[in-house]
């Protein structure tokens, strides 16, 4: 079994906002394999899917970003899921808009939800997909950026990257984050 963690903020208020990209990749994976409600479980929405015949868990923490690991970490030790099975979805700011990357392992990056993830499981072994939300204007303060919707001019942009993103996530749970890697690790224009 694998686990799919996309990160984001619970509620209204923070819907379609740029650090809840995690969030929207789970959502459209849950629409696109049919899924249905998911269950209010481990701190978290829990829905479960089957992609490429495997048997997959979409988690989205409802802790709130910076708690995160919480909820991923009693979904991890419920079903005894390795960190090699474990994938974990989120904003990142330091990347271009639109921009995927998968990586194997490594920091969090200034990514708080991710590390509060990886504090909590002890390991910086867990792959993670970043999705590129873009630079903050100058004289903007990071916080306020990563929670302000994303521009009209910039939504095409973003769709077509959490398209792109949800496919890469059906291909780490088929292949491997290898091939992810070096299917998906450019601009997002660069590559269909």
């Amino acid at each position: 079994m694998k686990l799919i963690v996309g990160l984001g903020n619970p509620g209204r208020k923070y819907q379609q906002t740029r650090h809840n990209v995690g969030f929207e990749v789970i959502d459209l994976l849950s629409r696109r394999y049919d899924l249905g409600r998911a269950k209010k479980k481990f701190k978290g929405k829990l829905n479960e899917a089957a992609i490429g015949g495997q048997n997959v868990l979409l988690l989205k923490p409802e802790t709130f970003m910076n708690l995160s690991g919480s909820s991923v970490q009693l979904v991890r030790d419920f079903f005894q899921i390795s960190n090699d099975d474990l994938l974990v979805v989120c904003d990142d700011f330091n990347l271009p808009l639109g921009q995927l990357r998968f990586r194997r392992g490594g920091s969090a990056g200034g990514q708080k939800g991710l590390s509060d993830i990886l504090r909590l499981a002890g390991a910086n072994d867990i792959s993670r997909l970043r999705i590129g939300i873009g630079n903050p204007p100058a004289g903007w303060d990071v916080a306020d950026y990563v929670l302000s919707q994303f521009r009209s001019d910039e939504t095409q942009l973003i769709s077509q990257a959490i398209s792109k993103a949800v496919n890469g996530v059906a291909d780490w749970v088929e292949n491997d984050i290898g091939y992810c890697m070096n299917r998906y690790n450019s601009r997002t224009e660069d590559k269909e």
